[in-house]
């Protein structure tokens, strides 16, 4: 593991002091380390277990466990195919990966990382995963096909327990109120499917525009507010109604949002451009003010807070330059999504936003 200072980019470098807060919030720096934590594979979601400072990064095939003050690997979990993010039942004891290459999710201890084992979800495309510490189960949200769904697992056993069929097959993050309601953004919709966590039932979807492929979603459960991670404007959602009471500006190629209940702080990752995270500070229900633009890396669009140390999370590989095509060979097919083919990883960037 390699913890860059010198070699930070001049943005970097300047963001490591104070940053000046509007008078909305109190006064506060923020301060980014990047940390090259090495090892195979692509990335998708990453899990923070508040208080601990582990952090959870997907892999592709593994899950790597990263000290997340000092960017040290501490351990690794293995066989997950083509998995997408990872979730913590900490009450239970356990944690759960979405394994898209076999349709399972692996269970695994949080205390040593053993496996305990693989659950068959019984549907394909697997993709977020979040926890219900109200109904105590495990979600699995899926791209399915023909029809998204959320797969419910018990936290404590492993056991798949029923499937909810969502409006869309494009479900992205969900959240839970605590109090039998779970919230899943659908992006293809530009909308969120209300789930009641009693009956596994979905009971409404929310039109939430202005937003434009919700992904991320994150949760006030004081004031009863969703927060969606959305392209180029973000959007708050009262949760008891599905109105749309704020709109936030923030950079494009969001895939994630991050929520620290008691400092009010929303973070909101943006990986096209450059790579910044927007600071957002909930002056009340109704109201929000962007207090900070943060630099962080090219790609990083994902991101996990610990609200108890008050840290913040992204992962992000560096690829090289593509190599040369042979110009006696056929042309390749265009892939990832028309982008062509990739250079190798040079570097895989663990980041770290303190304040």
């Amino acid at each position: 593991m390699v913890r860059v200072t010198s070699r930070m980019t001049p943005a970097l470098l300047l963001l490591a002091g104070a940053l000046a807060i509007p008078a909305a919030a109190s006064a506060q720096k923020f301060t980014v380390q990047k940390y090259d934590i090495k090892g195979e594979g692509g990335t998708d979601y990453l899990t923070a277990e508040p208080g601990t400072g582990r952090v959870f990064v997907s892999r592709g095939s593994h899950v790597m466990v990263v000290d997340g003050l000092t960017g040290k690997v501490i351990g690794d979990i293995t066989d997950t195919p083509g998995m997408h993010g990872i979730a913590l039942a900490s009450k239970e004891g356990f944690g759960f990966t979405t394994n898209g290459g076999d349709s399972t999710l692996t269970m695994f201890d949080l205390k040593d990382l053993h496996v305990i084992k693989k659950v068959h979800a019984g549907v394909n495309r697997l993709d977020g995963i979040m926890y219900d510490d109200f109904s105590k189960t495990i979600l699995s949200i899926n791209h399915s096909t023909p029809d998204g769904t959320a797969v419910v697992v018990d936290a404590k056993t492993g056991d798949v327990k029923g499937k909810v069929v969502l409006s869309a097959n494009a479900p992205e993050g969900g959240v839970s109120d605590g109090k039998g309601k779970i919230f899943i953004n659908i992006e293809n919709k530009n909308s969120i499917d209300v789930i009641d966590a009693k009956t596994w039932t979905k009971t409404a979807t929310w039109d939430i525009s202005p937003c434009d492929g919700p992904t991320g979603i994150a949760m006030d459960r004081k004031t009863n507010r969703l927060f969606v991670g959305c392209s180029g404007t973000s959007v708050v959602v009262d949760a008891s109604n599905g109105k749309v009471v704020a709109q936030i500006k923030n950079g494009s190629g969001v895939d994630a949002i991050g929520w620290d209940q008691s400092e009010k702080l929303l973070y909101i990752p943006a990986g096209q451009g450059d790579g910044t995270v927007t600071v957002v500070h909930e002056d009340s229900p109704d109201k929000y003010t962007t207090v900070a633009t943060v630099p962080t890396f090219k790609g990083a669009k994902t991101i996990a807070v610990d609200d108890v140390k008050h840290m913040v999370y992204l992962f992000q590989p560096e690829f090289g330059p593509a190599p040369a095509p042979d110009p006696n060979a056929p042309a390749p097919a265009a892939g990832r999504g028309g982008r062509g083919p990739r250079g190798p990883m040079v570097a895989a960037w663990f980041i770290a936003i303190k304040h």
